[in-house]
């Protein structure tokens, strides 16, 4: 099924639209910042986030110029913080693209988002709305913060089930829950509503973020990230978790120390992809996100009435859970 037609349908002029804006403010004219935005620009995307902010913003409402400025100052602060991300984790690509310090050096990465922050900031205060500016600056503090827990985790010899979450609700799911409620709140609803927009948004991203750990390991050009990444990374996700919870191996644990110690090498990670595999923790890592989608979809069975929105966040959720890159 294209999902992503059908997600696009009821809000096609207003995403074009967006797109038009968010190449604007990423456009500059002198020189190497003028390089490194265009560098960026060209990453592209399928836009998950500004979607979602107008799906439900267009179900209680309407795609005013509030959620057009929200959902840009939005994706500014992401791109931004993805930027400084492959800063911190040395990431030599994003997504099958050079990343920016990579293409130039740390320095210039550090000073772009630097100034792509900045001019999300400048978006968001076009809303002329208290609340969504103080949702869009809770989210950066929950993204740095959510980093910062990551890169302890890493250090941290414990491998919990519980800190997995703890992370990933801090970075992806926090996004995709501040899109939910600002699109909300762009539509002037009032308090409940907002929550369960959130929820569903909650909902979404932890999703999202459990199929993207799936997809680590498997190997996939569409992806754009070899298998086992994030284990170089130092990272342990959902399928490794279970399977080391569930089938306690010393020798698995002890590969598992070295992924939180950073020595580990490609063919040690080998093996724990494999047992990740065989043990179940890919078919655990499916039922956790049928179980979030469970959660998701009280939303849309009760507060979306719209068939054609219907329609279209309906297809967001699923493929959410069913995408292959």
């Amino acid at each position: 099924m294209d999902y992503l037609s059908k997600i696009k349908a009821p809000i096609y002029q207003e995403l074009e639209e967006f797109v038009l804006r968010f190449n604007n403010a990423m456009t500059h004219s002198d020189g190497l910042l003028a390089q490194a935005l265009e560098h960026i620009r060209q990453r592209g995307g399928k836009r998950m986030r500004p979607m979602l902010i107008f799906l439900i913003a267009k179900n209680f409402g309407e795609v005013s110029d509030v959620a057009q400025n929200a959902a840009l100052g939005l994706e500014l602060l992401h791109t931004a913080s993805l930027v400084h991300d492959d800063v911190v984790d040395e990431s030599s690509e994003r997504r099958g693209q050079a990343s920016v310090n990579a293409s130039y050096n740390n320095k210039v990465a550090v000073l772009v988002g630097d100034y792509i922050l900045s001019t999300a900031l400048l978006h968001i205060s076009y809303t002329h709305s208290e609340e969504i500016v103080r949702y869009l600056a809770n989210l950066g503090r929950t993204l740095s913060n959510g980093e910062i827990l990551q890169l302890t985790n890493i250090r941290n010899q414990e491998i919990s089930e519980d800190v997995y979450y703890q992370v990933i609700m801090q970075k992806t799911a926090a996004l995709f829950e501040s899109c939910a409620a600002i699109g909300a709140l762009s539509a002037n609803t009032g308090e409940e509503t907002v929550n369960a927009a959130r929820e569903f948004g909650k909902n979404v991203g932890i999703i999202f973020q459990i199929r993207d750990d799936i997809f680590d390991y498997f190997d996939s050009k569409e992806i754009g990230k070899p298998t086992g990444n994030d284990m170089m990374e130092g990272k342990i996700t959902l399928p490794l978790i279970y399977a080391l919870h569930h089938s306690p191996y010393e020798s698995m644990e002890t590969l598992a120390k070295k992924v939180k110690s950073g020595t580990i090498n490609a063919d040690e990670i080998a093996v724990l992809v494999d047992f990740a595999k065989e043990r179940g923790g890919i078919e655990y890592a499916e039922r956790k996100m049928v179980e979030f989608h469970e959660k998701a979809q009280y939303f849309i069975d009760h507060y979306v009435h719209e068939t054609d929105i219907r329609v279209a966040l309906q297809c967001y959720l699923d493929f959410a859970m069913k995408r292959t890159n």
